[in-house]
């Protein structure tokens, strides 16, 4: 009898510790960002002194520097994303200044969209992914992942600028909705604003052809989030990369100045609100470098620098470290993995994927 009783105790005592793991996870939703193309330079130092000026690709060097020069990188950065350096450095993690020998690499060879956005989202590089082609992903991403877990089926969603989304994502087989290039909201329960904004792109062409603003991606997803209380949410900002492949280095400023105010935005949103106050995270990287000087147009296998990323992430698991110097080498392809395990599962086990970034992480 005292021998059940020990073994008894003994059970109860590996559960109840189970339990306590379990309930130092304080994420219960994640938010998914990620602004195509931005270059870590500018991330982490502001406005480049190397193009800031040049009227090749600026049509007013007077006002951009006005806008976005300092003399000093931090002051330039903060200038430039005041929220990522003003709430994101003093309570999260910022990874890829590798002035600091911090490293974030792009896994896969081709360096460029469609092949990025699988290795974020799947977790691996796939070398059948060589083109921007509409063609449906043949890989499971975390998305579906996530969405056919019973606590988070129907809760997840994503939203982007760039019209491929849908076959990255492979809404067809997901069953995730993806509301992309100038697709319109749907359903029978549309808010004012959504019949507003199913109105007002139509009617304000993109410089891009099917890549839309990424005002309306901004906020078709936030009504989405508002209306849906999403648990998986992912959102794809694209400006950065079309005005940088433009040549356009004033625009190119001022996109991701506007993109860091619809993050800070989204931040406030949902530090307001239930069910995400608190309990949501934020993870923030790109889908590729670029490269320098004349080159910072471009971006590919034969370009040095693409391979060169970024992570940013904030949430109530995530000890506040700013920016991190040293360590070892993180990868794009981390990123599926790091989203699950904020969600308390193990992707990476169970797709056998390179694992989540550890350093992000209190429990």
């Amino acid at each position: 009898m005292l021998h059940r009783i020990v073994v008894f105790g003994f059970i109860f005592l590996l559960a109840s510790a189970s339990g306590a793991v379990a309930q130092d996870r304080q994420t219960e939703n994640v938010i998914l960002i990620t602004l195509d193309g931005l270059r870590w330079q500018e991330v982490f130092s502001g406005a480049d002194s190397a193009l800031v000026r040049d009227e090749r690709f600026v049509d007013q060097p007077d006002v951009l520097v006005e806008q976005f020069w300092a003399s000093d990188a931090k002051t330039r950065r903060r200038m430039l994303m005041p929220f990522f350096w003003d709430e994101m450095a003093l309570k999260g993690q910022l990874y890829g200044n590798r002035r600091l020998d911090n490293r974030v690499d792009v896994a896969n060879s081709h360096r460029f969209s469609y092949p990025g956005y699988n290795e974020i989202l799947t977790g691996r590089e796939d070398d059948r992914i060589d083109s921007n082609a509409k063609r449906p992903n043949p890989n499971v991403t975390v998305l579906e992942y996530v969405n056919e877990q019973d606590a988070f089926a129907g809760r997840v969603a994503a939203f982007g600028s760039w019209d491929v989304f849908p076959y990255i994502i492979n809404e067809a087989r997901s069953g995730i909705p993806v509301n992309a290039g100038f697709e319109s909201a749907t359903g029978d329960d549309l808010t004012a604003r959504e019949h507003f904004l199913n109105e007002l792109q139509v009617q304000i062409p993109s410089p891009w052809g099917p890549v839309r603003l990424d005002a309306f991606t901004h906020h078709f997803a936030k009504e989405h989030l508002k209306k849906h209380h999403p648990r998986l949410l992912y959102i794809a900002y694209g400006e950065t990369d079309d005005f940088a492949h433009d040549g356009k280095y004033d625009s190119y400023l001022e996109s991701a100045h506007r993109t860091d105010a619809f993050i800070r935005d989204l931040w406030e949103w949902v530090q307001s609100n239930e069910p995400y106050r608190d309990r949501t995270t934020f993870v923030i990287t790109t889908d590729h470098g670029r490269g320098a000087l004349d080159a910072w147009t471009d971006h590919g296998s034969s370009v040095d620098g693409s391979a060169a990323i970024w992570f940013a992430v904030i949430g109530p698991d995530t000890p506040a470290g700013g920016e991190i110097e040293g360590g070892e080498v993180r990868f794009q392809n981390q990123i599926a993995a790091t989203v699950a395990r904020f969600l308390g599962l193990d992707y990476a086990a169970e797709r056998d994927v390179r694992p989540a970034v550890s350093e992000m992480f209190d429990f």
